[in-house]
């Protein structure tokens, strides 16, 4: 029988942490730690499971045969009254956890007991502006370092042992917008970020520090027009505008307040040597304010790690104008073509198209639906663009009478998007994606709208509505060669968390009902649930640890959906917010 125990029965002092941490192996965690993440079963130490983002595991242990007798093991409150929507990724190092809640939080867990370390609480200051909840996406380990972003556009780094203030830097101002909520990634000693901020006018960005140090080592604009610069022996340097010029794909001043935030983090591939980030809508979101392609919002990026530049970039809606960000994950991944290796990327972004790309050079390979309706396009092009259905935009509020409001539209999908931030997973078993996507419509118009500072910056209105009175949310199964859906499992409320997949032919994902579910990989049966208490919208992580498999969950609803929801958000009204990470493992067999 496995044990049961419930975590933060108290809290620690920093010096009791210390001590527990005193009989554990404390190794720190080095460039190659995290280059061999994926490979490696005994820890989890980059966000994605692998810089890649593949969120795959060759653990078997835990397969479709033993899954049914998965129990809970221990289960760590965040505590207190502050819940909300807790989008977690954990991380797991010699025996300790490192998970971020809600309000920029930080924990230390003693995965073998789910005993609380440490905690740190960053202080903020009244005036955040986060646009879609209070939530954190989880930490970057290096060295000693436990390092993550905070709700006023602070990048920190804490100690692992103490979780003591090691460095603290300003990314942006929180007045203006800006804000910190993915998950940070480590590449070649250098810590990789991005900004939230889009709905407030903010100029998007990619910013690389030193690991250690904190210092900055270069800063990449993701909006035309703005320079790049690169610190070299201490010293700021000119490193080439964004685009060139400005006011090439932005009409007039637009593109300094052009948004294209970065918001959900990145992947690295060390095949190619590239960062991929990808980027947000431009603002303001009334499209008739700005003509043009707007570059580069709503693309993918291909950055150089080691200079901040531009590599290559894909735009997936040019001239968005119903806030379909592209900042959706770009997960590389390799396939056979007449015999030959295609060094590949796949995205499933927001617009409701699935993209397939050369991650070398940024080449469009092939794209496809992965929604059951698209409205606002009939299709793509031969490279990737797609062909607008000019009566399905917003339209110009200029048209109208009153020059108040401009032609409402049905669009699909909603702006919270075919896909939204919840991370897919990729098999290598299977070759298989799975897509956590949704079905659902919205009515949007567009508004005059001038920038303020600080002030939301939209030129739109709309409402969300389901589509099926049976669900919303879609687990896929789609097979990026053909395009092809292989499975699918319904959901009633709106999928909102992360994919993990496992090489026993396993994908974990929760729903917003609670549920940590697990699926046959190959023919999408459900082979295991288990009800956590609250929504889960984080991603699972799986691990070993003295001979046996765990699976890690954060726990916690929240998110943009029940704030930006509409008619969606009545249907999910009834579910319970909470704070808590649960973790699992197969009982011991009696000697």
């Amino acid at each position: 029988m496995s044990k049961f125990a419930a975590g933060k029965g108290f809290a620690v002092t920093a010096l009791v942490a210390a001590m527990s941490f005193s009989g554990m192996a404390t190794a720190g965690v080095t460039d190659k730690d995290i280059l061999n993440d994926q490979a490696t079963t005994g820890d989890v130490v980059s966000n994605g499971l692998g810089l890649r983002g593949q969120r795959y595991s060759p653990l078997t242990a835990v397969n479709t045969d033993t899954v049914k007798d998965l129990k809970a093991v221990w289960s760590f409150s965040f505590g207190g009254e502050k819940q909300r929507g807790q989008e977690s990724q954990p991380m797991v190092k010699d025996g300790v956890m490192y998970v971020t809640g809600s309000y920029s939080r930080v924990f230390a867990i003693d995965v073998k007991t789910g005993d609380e370390l440490w905690q740190y609480d960053a202080r903020l200051p009244d005036g955040i502006m986060p646009c879609c909840d209070v939530i954190n996406r989880g930490v970057a380990l290096y060295g000693d370092l436990v390092i993550f972003g905070t709700l006023d556009a602070k990048l920190v780094a804490l100690d692992k042992n103490t979780g003591k203030v090691k460095w603290k830097k300003k990314v942006g101002d929180y007045k203006a917008g800006y804000s910190l909520t993915a998950a940070p990634i480590v590449v070649k000693g250098k810590v990789i970020t991005g900004v939230s901020g889009g709905e407030f006018g903010i100029v998007g960005k990619v910013e690389a520090y030193d690991a250690k140090t904190g210092k900055l080592a270069w800063t990449r604009p993701t909006v035309e027009g703005h320079m790049g610069y690169i610190w070299k022996d201490g010293k700021k340097t000119e490193n080439g505008i964004s685009g060139g010029k400005p006011g090439q794909t932005w009409p007039g001043d637009l593109w300094k307040t052009g948004g294209a935030a970065t918001w959900l983090g990145g992947t690295y591939d060390p095949d190619v040597d590239l960062l991929f980030f990808g980027t947000g809508n431009p603002a303001p979101w009334n499209s008739h304010l700005r003509p043009g392609d707007n570059l580069f919002s709503s693309s993918r990026l291909a950055i150089d790690p080691d200079t901040g530049k531009i590599v290559w970039h894909f735009q997936t809606t040019p001239n968005d104008g119903w806030d379909f960000d592209g900042v959706n994950e770009l997960i590389s991944f390799d396939y056979k073509d007449g015999g030959k290796t295609v060094k590949a990327a796949a995205t499933a972004d927001r617009n409701g198209f699935m993209y397939v790309l050369n991650r070398e050079n940024g080449d469009f390979i092939r794209g496809f639906p992965f929604v059951d309706e698209i409205s606002w396009a009939s299709g793509l092009d031969k490279n990737g663009r797609p062909i607008y259905i000019d009566s399905n935009r917003p339209g110009n509020p200029a048209d109208s009478k009153d020059g108040k409001k401009g032609k409402s539209i049905r669009a699909v999908p909603s702006f919270l998007g075919g896909k939204n931030w919840m991370p897919m997973a990729y098999s290598q078993d299977t070759g298989l994606f799975y897509v956590p996507s949704n079905e659902w419509a919205m009515d949007i118009w567009n508004e005059p709208v001038s920038y303020k500072k600080g002030a939301a910056y939209l030129g739109a209105g709309f409402t969300i509505k389901p589509m099926n009175d049976e669900y919303i949310g879609v687990l896929r199964a789609m097979d990026p060669k053909t395009g092809k859906e292989v499975w699918r499992y319904k959901n009633y409320a709106p999928l909102w968390g992360g994919v993990l997949a496992t090489a026993g032919n396993l994908v974990f994902m929760g729903n917003p009902e609670g549920y940590l579910m697990a699926f046959d990989a190959k023919s999408g049966e459900m082979k295991y649930k288990f009800n956590t208490g609250s929504g889960i919208v984080g991603s699972p992580i799986t691990w070993e640890m003295d001979g046996e498999q765990y699976v890690s969950v954060v726990s916690g609803w929240g998110g943009a959906v029940p704030l930006w929801g509409g008619e969606v958000a009545k249907r999910v009204k009834h579910l319970n917010q909470g704070g808590s990470v649960w973790t699992f493992k197969l009982p011991k067999e009696d000697s």
